[in-house]
């Protein structure tokens, strides 16, 4: 399964984007959320929606992100795409799988998981939702552990480091 195909990890969808209050997680994973305001009203909202569920947190993030089964860029369940970090021979090609998809009127988003050949194993949640005061917000919710397998797996603690880094581009990159 090293191939880029399935899930390195055996918990689809447990970043659950549905719900505003994240049930527990399954064990073994380091468990991450965070919400941030992004600004009030329709206009807010509207540029959200459009900018989550075509990958603009990532894109704003310096990621590239690519369909990999020939499907549009814009989420959809079961989608596979490839982001891309960094430049030329230092790019990092990460696998993923999109494992849920919410659209409401007032919470959307989605959650992708890691496939094999991913440098961590987990899943991913980008949720924007508003509040009755016309708040729009930004939720991010990660659940990481080492690679399955690979070289990766032994570098750990490096990306740990550099998670920190990305999730706080995340959380600036719809202000």
């Amino acid at each position: 399964m090293g191939d880029g195909t399935g899930l390195s990890y055996p918990a689809r969808g447990a970043t659950s984007p549905d719900t505003p209050l994240w049930p527990p997680s399954p064990s073994g994973f380091r468990r991450y959320e965070a919400t941030v305001p992004i600004g009030r009203g329709a206009d807010t909202w509207a540029a959200a929606r459009d900018a989550v569920l075509t990958w603009g947190i990532k894109r704003r993030s310096g990621f590239r992100v690519a369909p990999a089964d020939g499907g549009g860029v814009r989420v959809r369940e079961g989608g596979r795409y490839t982001i891309t970090a960094g430049l030329g021979r230092f790019a990092v090609r990460e696998p993923v799988e999109v494992v849920a998809v919410v659209e409401t009127g007032d919470r959307c988003g989605f959650a992708y998981g890691t496939c094999w050949g991913h440098p961590v194993s987990g899943e991913e949640a980008f949720i924007v939702h508003r509040d009755g005061d016309g708040r729009v917000l930004l939720t991010l919710r990660s659940l990481t552990r080492a690679a399955p397998a690979g070289p990766w797996r032994f570098l750990f603690p490096a990306l740990l480091l550099v998670q920190l880094g990305v999730r706080a581009r995340y959380l600036r990159s719809l202000r």
